[in-house]
């Protein structure tokens, strides 16, 4: 069941990608980076969420548990991805690590803290733990 949910978060991947892109070409340009932060954020949520609605109940039926290690197997697989993607857009291990500071107005904790409790709390919306 955990290995099949790598499959649910495979989906999510593109949409944070179009999601990013919305926020760098259209959002920041026209609101500016403080505004289009947490409209992205809340955009990116909002379609994981859709995203796992529909395809964690077609997992089965598990444990809370289970739900739980599937969302820190998630936020693992989602800060390596996002390390590796950062790296590769010549991005500094400083600024990296800045896009987790709420501080500076970066809303990517928010992400990864909800990515964490995502699996988790879909299967008890959806009443399957």
């Amino acid at each position: 069941m955990i290995k099949k949910s790598i499959l649910v978060w495979l989906l999510i991947i593109p949409l944070a990608i179009l999601n990013g892109g919305l926020r760098q070409y259209f959002l920041e340009p026209s609101l500016g980076v403080k505004a289009a932060n947490p409209i992205s954020c809340f955009i990116l949520c909002c379609l994981a969420f859709i995203v796992s609605s529909i395809f964690i109940p077609r997992l089965g039926i598990g444990s809370g548990i289970i739900y739980k290690k599937m969302g820190l197997l998630w936020v693992l697989l989602t800060i390596i991805f996002e390390t590796i993607f950062s790296l590769f857009e010549k991005m500094t291990l400083k600024e990296i690590l800045n896009s987790y500071n709420i501080v500076t107005g970066n809303f990517w904790i928010i992400v990864v803290l909800f990515i964490v409790f995502l699996p988790w709390v879909v299967a008890k919306i959806k009443q399957i733990i």
